[in-house]
């Protein structure tokens, strides 16, 4: 089958009004991109009919590459001139003003969009864990919760989902977390899922603290603790931690990423997953999904349309859906980052 023609080389928002039909470009000729204008007749292409079942915000195709027509599935970032970077010392760019870190662990950017530095914060003890909240309905999150904690050694407090998807990940340290009765084995770099009416607790048969990032979704102001394990695990989904693995990359240009948790592991509607960021600065861009970008190694600048700061190993990017952003690695070597999305499952779909 001959190429499409590349219309457009990032995805089309367009918000759909419940019950319209719309005829989708798949040839990448017509005028009125995304949908079709007709131009297809001289080809072998054909429109892709999609009807909407409810009113929502979606991306559309533009580089008419996708696997998923006539929705963008991030095709674009592979394709010559998909993912384009941005130029730092550009005149615009010199303009945007520069927020610094302050006592305060929270840098706050455009909007709802900020900065959480967990070096600075101040935690919280229950029993063998200390914790803070990063990202809560309180300060601007509308789908999810993040808390930054360490687990001392013995058994921490037992945490109740409270009927959310809970979704970890473990930055330093090794020990077990256990589900529900059910104990995995844990170290850097892993994931793991508990799902809505499930508890967990860590086990740290160590000296030095295990350290993790706890998402969940929907978000809440706080943890929620048992005085026993409660529940029963879900045997329906037995897989629940995930763990770095070179060979599952998807390349985004000269970026990658990893799918750590998602629907393989019970979770319909958070998404987990790791890449590592290059040393350049991407154009910015937006999502339809809320993200909290956790920042592991290297250095870097984070910028929404007229603020920046920096970012560095431990600190936290939250940036609301729709929010323009663009993420600036500094360091040789690239920065490691984990990202946590909802709703989606998808980190490389943009527009």
């Amino acid at each position: 089958m001959a190429a499409p023609t590349i219309a457009y080389r990032k995805g089309f928002y367009h918000e759909l009004k419940s019950g319209e039909r719309y005829l989708w470009c798949s040839c990448g000729r017509s005028a009125t991109q995304p949908f079709c204008d007709g131009s297809h007749s001289a080809t072998e292409f054909l429109p892709v009919l999609f009807r909407a079942r409810c009113d929502e915000d979606v991306i559309f195709c533009g580089c008419k590459h996708t696997k998923t027509p006539p929705f963008c599935d991030g095709a674009h970032s592979n394709l010559p001139g998909g993912y384009s970077e941005d130029d730092p010392l550009s005149p615009e760019n010199l303009a945007v003003a520069s927020v610094p870190h302050q006592a305060d662990p929270r840098v706050p950017l455009d909007a709802e969009c900020y900065v959480f530095a967990t070096g600075r914060a101040a935690l919280t003890r229950r029993g063998a864990l200390a914790y803070c909240p990063v990202i809560s309905p309180a300060m601007g999150a509308l789908f999810q919760a993040q808390f930054y904690a360490e687990a001392g050694p013995g058994a921490s407090p037992v945490i109740d989902s409270d009927d959310r998807h809970t979704v970890l990940f473990v930055a330093a340290g090794e020990g077990e977390v256990e589900i529900c009765g059910r104990r995995f084995d844990l170290a850097p770099g892993n994931g793991v899922y508990i799902g809505p009416g499930e508890a967990w607790r860590i086990h740290n048969p160590g000296e030095a603290p295990i350290k993790l990032f706890i998402s969940q979704g929907p978000g809440a102001e706080d943890l929620v603790f048992q005085d026993a394990m409660p529940g029963v695990f879900d045997d329906g989904n037995p897989h629940r931690r995930a763990e770095i693995d070179p060979s599952q990359r998807h390349a985004m240009a000269e970026r990658f990423y990893q799918l750590l948790i998602n629907r393989e592991h019970g979770s319909t509607v958070v998404t987990q997953f790791i890449g590592n960021i290059p040393k350049s600065k991407a154009e910015p861009h937006r999502h339809l999904y809320e993200e909290a970008l956790i920042f592991l190694r290297g250095a870097g600048v984070v910028w929404t349309e007229r603020t920046k700061t920096t970012v560095g190993p431990g600190d936290v990017l939250f940036q609301p859906r729709k929010q323009v952003h663009s993420v600036q690695c500094v360091s040789e070597g690239g920065m490691d980052v984990v990202g946590v999305i909802y709703p989606g499952d998808n980190p490389s779909i943009n527009y």
